[in-house]
């Protein structure tokens, strides 16, 4: 802005900066995937994607916490120093940072963080994200099951898609896998998420991450199927991206056996499509490391 006396300027940039984050660096991944690692304003790390499809879509992939605090054992965050919530300007300022490069109609937070913990900055951040070209219902929010803010999702009139991170079909396994399941175990959980669908009349989204020899099993998959309503929940399972944990992803035919698994127990069932691997980008990798 030229036009403005550059003493004005200065004070503006100052006093109004463009965005309450500082990009750190950007990487781009063979795919097209682009990742952006972004500094708050007190230092915190936060990571946020552009995920481009062959059909059109374009979708951001946005952060609510710095770090996070429930240490998910498959998860390259879980493994960072939590930092803090973040702010829905912080949230929408991920998005706005690939709408300058392009249009986006897609949003998941799926990030770093549990956005059920920051649900009043989720929120808002979801109220305003139809003003930069991303509707409600292509906006889908993750947890790993916190029941206190699925109770306060369903209230709410945000028509936003809910998806439950499940990655076993029993109390013990999860546990071991993710340890918020001894504070809100399997059957709770999976009640508060009929309740939802109950209320709002849409599928919850069942993500299942594959571990070789660990929740891939045939017989998992079956005590999986009688688990989930197939009114209420699809299951989409997630190809395992590396980490720097011990655990290895199931092999193509052990994914296909599973969900055939699903879909024979009339569960409809879909394999979410790998994207930014090269760049640390795709599921449970963002951990703001150098690549």
């Amino acid at each position: 802005m030229t036009n403005l006396p550059a003493p004005l300027r200065a004070d503006l940039d100052e006093h109004v900066p463009f965005s309450s984050l500082t990009l750190e660096r950007e990487a781009h991944a063979r795919d097209g995937t682009a990742k952006a690692l972004f500094r708050t304003h007190d230092g915190r790390p936060v990571e946020a994607v552009l995920m481009r499809y062959r059909d059109g879509r374009r979708s951001v992939c946005l952060s609510s916490q710095s770090g996070c605090p429930l240490t998910c054992t498959f998860c390259a965050t879980g493994a960072m120093p939590f930092g803090r919530n973040l702010t829905a300007g912080e949230i929408l300022d991920q998005a706005l940072h690939f709408r300058r490069m392009e249009p986006v109609n897609h949003a998941v937070f799926m990030g770093m963080g549990e956005p059920l913990m920051n649900l009043d900055a989720v929120l808002e951040a979801c109220r305003r994200l139809p003003d930069m070209g991303i509707t409600h219902r292509r906006t889908g929010i993750s947890t790993v099951g916190w029941i206190p803010g699925i109770e306060r999702l369903t209230r709410t009139r945000v028509p936003v898609r809910l998806a439950l991170s499940l990655h076993a079909p029993e109390d013990a396994l999860r546990t071991q896998i993710m340890p918020v399941n001894e504070r809100y175990p399997l059957a709770d959980v999976l009640a508060a998420c009929r309740c939802h669908y109950e209320r709002k009349r849409r599928r919850v989204f069942v993500e299942y991450v594959m571990l070789a020899g660990v929740n891939d099993r045939v017989e998992q998959a079956r005590a999986l199927a009688a688990l989930l309503d197939p009114r209420a929940f699809k299951v989409n399972l997630i190809p395992f991206n590396p980490t720097g944990s011990s655990y290895r992803g199931s092999s193509r035919a052990a994914i296909a056996a599973f969900r055939s698994t699903l879909e024979r127990g009339g569960i409809e069932a879909t394999v979410r499509l790998t994207r930014g691997q090269d760049i640390g980008a795709a599921c449970g990798q963002l951990a703001a490391r150098k690549r």
